[in-house]
């Protein structure tokens, strides 16, 4: 099974970044799927529409790719919240909502 280029570099760069503490830069449609996928994590409310609906139509894509393979990651190893986290989580998610 071989998977569309754009699948691909996107699996790769995802992989890559895991190797690293630093994520997806912020300001990305990666950095804003991890956001929503670790708000969930965390039990938050998040308006996953209003946050697609707010990025340029381009990057829609890569929000929807990146999304899925950080849900899968989210699924098969959950982690909790600490207050610090959720209320940082929590801060990126509604900013991300008023871009």
């Amino acid at each position: 099974m071989t998977l569309p280029p754009t699948l691909a570099a996107l699996s790769l760069t995802l992989g890559l970044a895991s190797c690293t503490t630093a994520g997806p830069l912020p300001g990305t449609p990666e950095f804003a799927a991890a956001q929503v996928s670790r708000a969930y994590d965390c039990g938050l409310r998040v308006d996953r529409g209003r946050v697609v609906g707010r990025m340029p139509q381009d990057e829609r894509r890569r929000f929807a790719m990146a999304n899925a393979v950080f849900a899968v990651k989210s699924y098969r190893a959950p982690r909790a919240c600490d207050a610090a986290e959720r209320a940082s989580v929590q801060r990126d998610v509604a900013a991300l909502a008023r871009r």
